[in-house]
């Protein structure tokens, strides 16, 4: 075999060199709550404009077939920052302020150990004030907005929380509303871009719309109002949140603003210099909730059955868009089978740092590039019910859902018979199986059975401190 020259010697050693000195990419990953995946005009909305999050999907890559952690905001968190599916995640219920452990670890710890500067903005959901689940006890250097899930109900709070700290937000004293408490967040999460713009970093990005209460500024109910056909007030008859007169109006006027939003983060990475070094990921906490409240005219759910708070596939299915200029292909679409337990596997690979361990997740790295990915068994879910009071879950079968290839097994209810579809035939899952193949059903059932331990005591803090 010939030797290499001095030459190639010499050239190969500076292609290592560089290698070794490669800037780790900057993660960035911006997350709606309750946005449905037909919220979005890459995905066929066609009355809500969205072109900064449908640029996302020209310059990147669109999935078709991502999910959500679960059904409900804090399990489907829990599940994004442990890489642990709902049947071994520590967080599985949904009271808003039920922590993280001291000894449970994130992405954002891991992260932090191979060099990356970390931020969260918006809604944690994962440890409120005095736990040690608080995000800047679980690697986040820092960390704006609402850690109990309950506190980001309300768009016009009279605080945020500053990493451990209440800050006030001026102009919503006394009942006024004048401080949009999005539009800090927003400004929070590029302020962090810039400051971090020298190094490596991780900039997670939750924010809290388009979640109930409908509202938003007047600048951005102006672009909409009077465009929707036969607009009735919603009137929440539990008192919790605000009613809203033009509640389509508010919920196009909310995703724009945050699409708004969205624009000003890609438009600041390539001021900075920073787009070929960025790889930014959009996606959405859990399906749509439109119809809980009586809304169907945007399709919220595109095809799909069902809603938030359930294991059809409109409450799991979520967008998911990547970006990484000369990276990811422009213009891609994947059917990739992934979820939420898949990203700190995915970030950990992007990174250079070792897997998480315990894991559930399988890096996406791969299907991102275009290359042959490897693919999980199966997908798992679940969503047990407990006692708030105690933090102790009954002692029930929960509500469960898995997905094998193209089939589907839903328990719809906790304790109730299962549901088998066929999701390549019958997308809407219309078509119950389940008596049909009994063979696959009972394959699907050792799933459920064989996927979950049982879940710890779930407390949380008894003190509401924002009411």
């Amino acid at each position: 075999m010939p030797q290499p020259t001095r030459r190639e010697f010499v050239a190969a050693a500076a292609l290592t060199a560089n290698a070794a000195t490669e800037r780790k990419p900057n993660i960035v990953w911006i997350m709606a709550d309750d946005l449905g995946i037909g919220d979005l005009g890459c995905y066929g909305q066609r009355h809500i404009r969205t072109p900064n999050i449908d640029s996302i999907a020209s310059e990147g890559m669109r999935f078709t077939d991502a999910y959500a952690g679960c059904t409900v905001c804090a399990p489907s968190r829990s599940t994004l920052m442990t890489g642990l599916h709902t049947g071994h995640t520590p967080v599985r219920s949904n009271g808003g302020g039920v922590p993280l452990a001291a000894n449970e670890t994130t992405i954002a710890q891991l992260l932090s150990k191979a060099g990356y500067r970390t931020g969260c903005y918006g809604k944690w959901g994962l440890g409120d004030l005095g736990t040690p689940g608080v995000a800047t006890r679980k690697g986040f250097d820092e960390f704006y907005g609402y850690l109990h899930q309950a506190h980001a109900h309300f768009f016009y709070p009279r605080f945020l929380v500053h990493n451990e700290e209440k800050s006030p937000l001026p102009g919503n004293e006394n009942g006024r509303r004048t401080s949009y408490s999005h539009d800090f967040i927003a400004g929070k999460a590029l302020d962090f871009i810039r400051r971090n713009r020298g190094q490596p970093f991780f900039c997670y990005v939750p924010f809290t719309i388009p979640h109930l209460e409908l509202l938003a500024p007047e600048d951005s109910m102006a672009e909409y109002r009077g465009k929707f056909p036969e607009e009735k007030p919603y009137v929440d008859r539990r008192r919790h949140y605000a009613d809203q007169p033009e509640p389509r109006t508010c919920y196009a006027a909310m995703i724009t603003r945050m699409d708004r939003d969205v624009g000003r983060i890609l438009a600041l990475l390539k001021e900075l210099n920073l787009d070929e070094q960025t790889i930014v990921f959009f996606t959405s906490d859990n399906g749509g909730a439109t119809r809980l409240w009586g809304e169907e005219f945007f399709q919220s759910n595109g095809p799909f059955r069902g809603h938030k708070q359930n294991f059809y596939e409109g409450g799991i299915r979520t967008p998911m868009l990547a970006r990484w200029p000369g990276r990811i292909r422009a213009g891609g679409v994947s059917s990739h089978l992934w979820y939420f337990c898949d990203f700190p596997a995915t970030a950990a690979e992007l990174a250079g740092a070792p897997a998480p361990k315990p894991n559930d997740g399988i890096s996406a790295v791969a299907a991102l590039m275009g290359k042959k990915q490897r693919r999980h068994e199966y997908l798992y879910w679940e969503l047990p019910r407990h006692d708030s009071r105690t933090g102790e879950f009954r002692k029930e079968t929960p509500m469960q859902a898995a997905r094998m290839e193209e089939w589907k097994i839903v328990r719809p209810a906790p304790d109730a018979p299962v549901e088998l579809y066929h999701l390549k035939d019958d997308p809407a899952e219309s078509r119950d199986l389940a008596s049909k193949e009994p063979g696959r059903r009972s394959k699907l059932e050792e799933v459920l059975r064989a996927a979950r331990t049982p879940p710890r005591r779930q407390t949380q803090p008894a003190e509401n401190y924002w009411e």
